[in-house]
């Protein structure tokens, strides 16, 4: 009767054993920027970030004011049909594939590769023939990004200004799933007439030196799912299989020690 007793008590720990050693080994795989020193705190300087540049097909908010506000308001609330679909308005100026935009008073202009800083103050100086101290802000209105994958929420997102990080557009799709594969994110990025595959690490503080860090309008992040992916059922069923993972080992460490 020891014996059994002994046996059923040695079976149990290699049970809890085995299952903590597991559970352990995959917790390794969930915090972010494992590698960061949280001992004390650092400061580095910001080198990778640089202004979003306007791109084909962008759609450009163009906004003029100047002493003569009845001339500059020409550039105001400019409304288009997108795709000649009248059903279908946008607000702004598009800019076509060969990055160039019609505006008034200015004529066409060749747009792409410029900053919302660099085209405002060009503006600014070409309509000083036409307007008395103008003032030109200009912003790109469709900045968007795509999240796929092992996401909470894999969506489309926009941005309300020229500035957004690959974790800031991580957060608004609700986080990584807990089963999501962390150092194998994907970003897909078109730049210049090509598509760019890029690797992302996210278990790395190296990501915030990436120069992929800082997104760029129709950029695609994908999350790879992990191996064990078990995002679409609930807490009660995942607790169930650990349950029925330990009787199981215990059911064969038993049949051992027959």
């Amino acid at each position: 009767m020891n014996l059994n007793i002994g046996n059923l008590a040695l079976a149990t720990c290699a049970s809890i054993l085995i299952l903590t050693a597991v559970s352990c080994n995959t917790y390794k795989k969930v915090p972010y920027f494992q590698d960061l020193d949280r001992s004390k705190a650092l400061k580095e300087n910001i080198d990778n970030y640089s202004s979003l540049t306007i791109q084909p097909l962008d759609q450009l908010s163009i906004n003029v004011s100047s002493l003569n506000p009845e001339a500059s308001a020409v550039f105001n609330n400019n409304q288009q049909n997108a795709g000649g679909n009248t059903n279908n308005p946008t607000f702004g100026y598009l800019v076509n594939e060969k990055g160039e935009t019609r505006l008034p008073l200015v004529g066409t202009m060749h747009v792409a590769g410029l900053t919302a800083e660099d085209l405002s103050r060009e503006l600014q100086t070409r309509l000083l023939s036409y307007l008395r101290e103008p003032v030109v802000s200009v912003r790109v209105v469709n900045f968007k990004v795509a999240v796929l994958g092992d996401v909470l929420r894999p969506d489309m997102y926009s941005s309300p200004g020229d500035r957004l990080t690959l974790t800031e557009a991580l957060s608004l799709a609700g986080d990584l799933n807990i089963t999501a594969n962390r150092n194998n994110v994907l970003l897909v990025r078109e730049r210049d007439g090509k598509r760019e595959y890029i690797t992302v690490d996210l278990m790395s503080k190296n990501l915030f030196n990436s120069p992929y860090f800082y997104l760029k309008s129709h950029d695609l992040i994908y999350v790879q799912p992990g191996k064990l992916k078990m995002a679409d059922v609930g807490p009660g069923y995942r607790n169930a299989s650990l349950i029925i993972s330990a009787l199981s080992v215990l059911a064969i460490t038993l049949s051992l020690l027959k």
